[in-house]
């Protein structure tokens, strides 16, 4: 290879770098500024390919895309100078690449600490403004648009961020005051309970005179349904004796002795000290007795 090709390739490679280090692209996730020997000389690159002079000109791309900030739980006291633990989060997104670039030099980490500590002093006022009851379901919804409008003004105009979203995700009591106060709630549950089963037993109680009650009727009445039964029973089995006794009194009686012969005889061991000349053997003394 010749001097002049030699010449020729190296001037090639030389302009291809160029070439490519002149041509950039932006694509749509993202935000970027060009720099000119460190300043910022545009601010709003739309996505695309672009150019740029070399070593003169730097782009710098930021992630255009929403970033959520979930910050660590912080002590804030309400109006009624109680305090609460709370924990949020916020949406953001670049707006302005130019100031975001100026306020936190690109850096993501940056940007999150400075809207960070805006987060917290919005938060620390509104809560302050507020007391429990509102900023747990009173004015919750309230609250949030409100710190999320006021934070998204300030942080577009210091930091170029739009803040979309405010939220808080939890909000509890102190770990010192947790304690009392779930011994409260147990002891109101407590108390709860045994008036519950107070009332209760005095229910079972009342049941149960009332069932005792109903069950001495029932008996009582069945009793004397049962005495009445037998009573008329007794009445209609005297009466069929005596009509049966009316008509043939002398069989009636023989009937009356045999059967009564059965009843003392039944047993071998049984022993009878009687006169035999009584009336119990006058029908064995003579079947025709009278």
């Amino acid at each position: 290879m010749s001097g002049r090709q030699m010449a020729l390739l190296i001037g090639l490679v030389v302009l291809v770098g160029i070439a490519s280090n002149a041509i950039y692209v932006v694509n749509e996730r993202e935000r970027a500024v060009l720099l000119q020997f460190g300043e910022v000389v545009d601010t709003d690159i739309k996505p695309g390919l672009h150019f740029k002079i070399p070593i003169v000109n730097d782009v710098r791309r930021f992630d255009a895309r929403l970033i959520t900030l979930d910050s660590s739980p912080q002590r804030y006291l309400t109006a009624e100078k109680k305090a609460l633990i709370v924990d949020s989060y916020v949406k953001w997104r670049v707006q302005d690449a130019g100031r975001f670039y100026t306020a936190t030099g690109g850096d993501e980490f940056t940007a999150n600490s400075l809207l960070a500590s805006r987060v917290d002093n919005g938060l620390r006022n509104k809560f302050g403004e507020r007391t429990v009851y509102e900023v747990v379901s009173g004015e919750r919804d309230a609250l949030m648009e409100e710190i999320t409008k006021e934070l998204d003004d300030i942080a577009l105009e210091e930091l170029g961020i739009h803040v979309t979203d405010v939220r808080v995700k939890g909000i509890d009591l102190p770990p010192e005051v947790s304690s009392s106060v779930y011994t409260r709630m147990s002891t109101e549950r407590e108390r709860e309970a045994r008036d519950h089963r107070s009332r209760g037993r005095e229910l079972a109680e009342g049941i149960e005179a009332d069932a005792d009650r109903q069950t001495t009727v029932i008996e009582a009445n069945a009793f004397r349904e049962a005495e009445q039964i037998r009573g008329e029973g007794d009445a209609i089995a005297a009466e069929i004796y005596a009509n049966a006794f009316n008509q043939d009194p002398e069989f009636y009686a023989f009937y009356r002795s045999i059967s009564a012969y059965r009843n003392s005889f039944s047993g071998k061991e049984d022993l009878l000290v009687i006169d035999p000349e009584s009336d119990f053997f006058r029908y064995l003394n003579s079947p025709n007795a009278q």
